[in-house]
């Protein structure tokens, strides 16, 4: 699958690259963001994917993490895919607004119109980007982890959840928890996957998480939220999720942290403790 090299740098003896190719999921051009750690030079590395929330692109996460340090130093490669499809014929908010549309794809397959001619980020996250990424980077498909953050956290626990086969390590930050029960998640879903909730259950943390066959799937969920974090309680919701997993037996290692909100400056001061968290996992 042919790619096209928008920009690569050197990065902590590695390389962090921006890239683009043309999808066939999506019917557009995406873009996606890696960066190679040094020991990519003696072969194939494991991999963390992390998916972004609103508004962003594959650019947020590796600008604004600081990840590329400890990425380099335990040997993990780490991918950002762009948000949503994009383009002048890709159907957006109808009024414009930040929270559906262009950079909030939500990580979901749309089946209605105009958003299903473009928006299928499930497929894309979890098939083609696949492709993409292990037939043109040294990274390993058998030592991959998933996180996210916000709507990208929401994203990294449906799709970790409901596919343990592909990803061996899940974590999020401050993640939408429950699509069923947030402003944001009900009008996402509403316009992309239609009025019956019934079919929103796979994309909806707490659904899946209280549905999952294996409580073993994996070890331990890593989810950090902060306390000042101003969408926690109308929007977020991570006491659901607590609560499906106790349900369900699923391992989850809730954090709550005093002082810190819902942006960056939080993402940065933990993303070593998921960075470690996953390459504890990815080891072998």
């Amino acid at each position: 699958m042919t790619i096209e090299t928008l920009s690569e740098t050197g990065c902590f003896g590695g390389k962090i690259g921006f890239y683009k190719h043309a999808s066939a999921v999506n019917n557009c051009d995406m873009q996606f963001s890696v960066f190679v750690p040094p020991q990519a030079a003696s072969g194939k590395v494991p991999v963390l994917t992390f998916l972004s929330g609103l508004t962003c692109s594959e650019e947020n996460f590796m600008v604004k993490s600081g990840a590329q340090r400890m990425a380099a130093e335990l040997g993990l490669m780490l991918v950002s895919p762009d948000t949503s499809p994009r383009g002048d014929n890709v159907a957006d908010d109808p009024d414009g607004d930040y929270d559906f549309g262009l950079g909030a794809g939500f990580y979901v397959n749309a089946t209605e119109a105009p958003y299903a001619e473009h928006f299928h980020m499930y497929d894309y996250v979890t098939q083609e980007l696949q492709q993409v990424i292990f037939k043109n980077f040294p990274g390993d498909a058998a030592r991959h982890g998933l996180t996210g953050h916000s709507m990208g956290g929401h994203g990294a626990l449906t799709i970790g959840l409901r596919n343990p086969d592909m990803f061996k390590s899940l974590s999020a930050f401050a993640p939408i928890c429950t699509t069923l029960h947030s402003p944001w998640g009900k009008k996402a879903l509403g316009y992309y996957l239609g009025k019956d909730t019934a079919s929103w259950a796979l994309h909806d943390a707490c659904e899946v998480a209280r549905n999952v066959q294996d409580s073993g799937v994996y070890d331990s969920i890593l989810v950090d939220q902060g306390a000042d974090d101003p969408f926690l309680a109308e929007q977020l919701k991570p006491e659901l999720l607590q609560a499906a997993c106790d349900e369900s037996g699923l391992p989850l290692q809730l954090r709550i942290h005093d002082g810190y909100d819902h942006g960056y400056y939080f993402i940065s001061t933990f993303i070593e403790e998921h960075l470690r968290f996953h390459a504890e996992r990815l080891q072998n």
